[in-house]
C-alpha cells in the first residue's frame, strides 16, 4: 500500500513538472517585451509570435537589416506595430527597369529601399527583377 502512494505522488509530481516546464509562446502582444533570439528565428517568426509586424519589431531595434539577426541577441517586442500579417499601405506604382535597385529606386523617391520593401512584402533586397511593379507608399 506503502509503495502504491510513493509510486502515485511521484507519477503526479512528474507529470506536474513536465506539463510546467515546457513554456507557451506569447500570443498577443498586449505588453512590450524583450525577446533573445534563437538559432533559426527570423524576424517574422519571432513576430508571429507576439502578432506584431516584423517591419515594427525591426524599426523598434534600429535594425539596418532585418534579414541580418543574430542568435544570442536581445530584441525589444513594440506594443504596437501594425498587426501581422504587415497591411498595404496607399501609394503610387513603380514598374523596375532593367539595372534599377532598390537603393536607387529609393533615392529617386527620396525614402529607404526598406520602406518600399516592406510595402511589398520584400525581405531580400536585392531580389527584385526588372518588370516587377513595386509599391510606393505616401510617406507616412
Amino acid at each position: 500500500m506503502h509503495r502504491r502512494m510513493v509510486l502515485l505522488v511521484s507519477v503526479i509530481v512528474a507529470s506536474l513538472l513536465l506539463s510546467t516546464s515546457v513554456a507557451a509562446a506569447p500570443a498577443t502582444s498586449s505588453a512590450p517585451g524583450h525577446h533573445l533570439v534563437r538559432l533559426g528565428e527570423t524576424l517574422s517568426s519571432i513576430g508571429r509570435l507576439y502578432g506584431v509586424s516584423p517591419w515594427a519589431i525591426a524599426r523598434a531595434n534600429n535594425l539596418a537589416d532585418p534579414n541580418k539577426i543574430y542568435a544570442g541577441r536581445w530584441l525589444y517586442i513594440p506594443r504596437s506595430g501594425y498587426p501581422y500579417p504587415y497591411p498595404q499601405p496607399y501609394g503610387r506604382y513603380h514598374t523596375v527597369r532593367f539595372g534599377e535597385t532598390m537603393l536607387s529606386i529609393g533615392r529617386w523617391y527620396g525614402m529607404s529601399p526598406w520602406v518600399i520593401a516592406s510595402a511589398n512584402g520584400i525581405y531580400n533586397l536585392n531580389r527584385i527583377y526588372a518588370g516587377q511593379r513595386l509599391l510606393i507608399p505616401y510617406r507616412w
